[in-house]
């Protein structure tokens, strides 16, 4: 089945901040944007700064080929706001560094530089993201492994419902291996009160 960068994939609305939407991601159509992003020094654990246009878009496209990895533009109120991408952890990123379960779905979420700051826009997004992933009944649990030092990422997982178990060694840092099951994920956005 073909997508088309219009095409809406998932959609929930925040009672607070609107609508959050998430559409495949193009790295042609999409590629000034998202190095725009990417390269932006809030990006710094994005670890991709000093890359040029046709790096990001070189990335974006083996990432468009791969059966085991995607990439999505998340939207707030139909405006391009955040990057997403899923992965398979049992054949990406964390392969031999935890015991993979079947059902389980890496994850990695950028929110775009703003000037403008809306209050609870990063647990939006968050939420948005997790609620997208465990729209797919295959999926169990979600890991995600960021950087050790990135301590406003963790207290933010931690809001939606992740444990952290590690640190893991990769290539290029350390890595604080965390995990959300579904049963945690809806736990915690009932406690936060918040509608998925």
């Amino acid at each position: 089945m073909s997508t088309t960068t219009t095409e809406i994939l998932y959609s929930r609305t925040d009672a607070a901040l609107g609508t959050f939407s998430v559409r495949p991601l193009d790295p042609f159509k999409d590629g000034e944007l998202l190095h725009s992003w990417v390269t932006h020094p809030k990006a710094e654990f994005w670890l991709m700064q000093g890359m040029s246009l046709p790096d990001v878009e070189r990335e974006y496209m083996k990432i468009a080929a791969a059966e085991h990895h995607q990439a999505y533009i998340g939207l707030h109120e139909g405006r391009p706001a955040f990057l997403m991408e899923t992965y398979d952890p049992s054949r990406l990123e964390l392969v031999g560094l935890y015991d993979a379960r079947p059902g389980d779905v890496g994850m990695h979420f950028l929110v775009a530089p703003s000037d403008e700051r809306l209050h609870g826009f990063t647990r939006a997004v968050i939420t948005t993201v997790m609620a997208a992933v465990f729209a797919d009944p295959s999926a169990e649990r979600v890991v995600v492994e960021p950087d050790v030092r990135n301590t406003a990422v963790h207290a933010l997982n931690e809001v939606v419902g992740f444990v952290p178990d590690a640190p893991v060694q990769k290539p290029e840092k350390v890595a604080l291996l965390s995990f959300c099951t579904r049963e945690q994920f809806t736990a915690a956005t009932t406690a936060l009160g918040v509608s998925i």
